[in-house]
């Protein structure tokens, strides 16, 4: 990557203040900059950092108005939205560091698989009997993909990724290292002597366009029908999608959440790190879940969800007021049992 703040300015539709043929040949925060890098100011409270940054080139906001002396050997490119136009840049460097088309060895490719134009395919992957891989796909090492498999276009499997037979994955969707998609759900029933036997796990995992999943998330298949990922939905690692889940489109969780059995979570919800949900229930569009909030039944309408159980978070500050004084509460309590036993004693 090797641009000048002319061309930076160019695809931001942005401003330069400085030496318009600055060169930058790499990315980094604004506190952290070197010579050479390019970085940013959106949010006020790191300010500071731009009056003492060694980046050759940072972005700001046209509102962006300095307080004292810049270093000199810093230019300014001032665009309509800093924090949107590094992302756009991001993503740009991005493409620019994607694999380019490629079946590395040793690499396994099934003779009734159908591979797409445009494919990467990293050494130790596999892609199984039957399955089938859309245009501009990139399969990074090790990855695992079983039988009948179906993928679509501009799809990332990162390295270690595990696709069990029969899932459907939609397009631009990105699965990172160590996430496994249509393991067996958690489906057992125990006899009358409480020994469990294992219930078949014949359903499959549907994962719709622009989902990304991020790394060390179980997504599992249905017992029966599938498991629904929706479109846009956005999962971060280490979260558990139980079988028969379904999560509706453009919601969002955080690390280390996880939903039971054959609940299903509406659009636009968010959920925080850490939350629990349980099976069977469902959960009103664009509710919002707080980290750590258990969740034991269905939500009705969108609200913002605090506590185990989850309470609505206005009521959840109110009483953890209140429980937060117990202490208090009790030793007044007890001062005043003491008083009354005096009082009994004299009487």
């Amino acid at each position: 990557m090797e641009f000048t703040a002319e061309q930076i300015a160019g695809l931001l539709n942005g401003d330069v203040e400085g030496n318009t043929n600055a060169v930058v040949t790499g990315l980094a925060k604004i506190e952290e900059g070197t010579p050479g890098s390019l970085s940013f100011l959106a949010n006020p409270k790191y300010e500071e950092h731009i009056y003492k940054t060694e980046s050759t080139i940072c972005i700001v906001n046209r509102t962006f108005k300095a307080e004292r002396l810049l270093p000199d050997t810093l230019t300014i490119v001032k665009v309509d939205d800093a924090h949107a136009c590094f992302a756009k840049l991001l993503d740009i460097y991005n493409q620019m560091t994607k694999k380019q088309p490629n079946i590395e060895q040793p690499s396994h490719i099934s003779e009734s698989a159908t591979v797409g134009e445009g494919l990467y395919l990293g050494a130790f992957a596999y892609i199984g009997d039957g399955t089938k891989i859309g245009k501009n796909a990139t399969i990074y090492p090790q990855a695992y993909i079983g039988e009948n498999v179906t993928i679509g276009d501009n799809c990332t499997i990162h390295p270690g990724a595990k696709i069990y037979q029969d899932c459907i994955i939609g397009n631009n969707v990105t699965i990172h290292a160590g996430t496994v998609i249509g393991a067996d759900g958690f489906g057992f029933v125990p006899d009358e002597k409480g020994v469990f036997s294992k219930i078949p796990q014949i359903g499959n995992v549907v994962i719709e366009d622009d989902v990304e999943v991020g790394s060390n998330t179980t997504i599992d298949r249905a017992t029966l029908g599938s498991t629904f990922i929706r479109k846009g939905v956005k999962l971060d690692n280490l979260i558990q999608i139980a079988h028969n889940v379904e999560v509706g489109q453009h919601s969002a969780m955080a690390a280390q959440a996880g939903v039971a059995g054959s609940t299903k979570i509406g659009r636009h919800v968010m959920v925080g790190g850490q939350a629990g949900i349980s099976g069977h229930i469902k959960i009103a569009d664009q509710t919002q879940i707080v980290a750590q909030s258990g969740i034991p039944g269905s939500v009705k309408k969108a609200e913002i969800l605090m506590g185990s159980p989850g309470i609505p978070i206005n009521d959840f500050k109110k009483s953890y007021f209140g429980f937060r004084k117990l202490p208090y509460i009790l030793r007044k309590l007890q001062e005043l049992e003491d008083k009354l036993k005096l009082i009994s004693k004299d009487k």
